[in-house]
């Protein structure tokens, strides 16, 4: 097994898609035409949104993420050499700060920040990466 694509469900699928291409420069696969699904490339891992409604044609009941109140209980992590640069990009297009660039014991560059959707993405250097 490998993980193949991730997908988050949103409200409005180009909405995010255009948000993510422009708060971490993320560059679009598709948007299906109807507007219910669409691709980002993120290397090996695509990072897909589908609209609510697709989850219930699929028998799929989801609560929707929020921008107010604490974020759901899961994170999109993306993997940067310049967290700090990373960082900023998505915050001035955006994105909610959560947590500044910091140093971990473990060797990694670590922030967090939420996107328009409330959703939580944590930029980060690779594991045992230097910022």
């Amino acid at each position: 097994m490998k993980l193949g694509y991730t997908i988050i469900y949103v409200a409005d699928v180009p909405r995010s898609i255009t948000f993510y291409e422009a708060a971490f420069g993320l560059q679009r696969k598709f948007i299906h035409e109807s507007n219910l699904y669409g691709e980002l490339d993120t290397g090996e891992t695509t990072l897909a949104f589908a609209g609510i409604e697709a989850a219930e044609m699929n028998g799929l009941s989801v609560l929707p993420n929020a921008p107010k109140g604490p974020a759901a209980a899961w994170e999109v992590c993306l993997v940067t050499d310049d967290v700090r640069t990373a960082f900023d990009r998505a915050v001035a297009k955006g994105c909610t700060p959560v947590n500044a660039p910091s140093d971990k014991p473990w060797g990694q560059t670590v922030s967090y920040v939420r996107d328009l959707d409330g959703c939580l993405v944590e930029i980060a250097t690779p594991v045992g990466g230097s910022s």
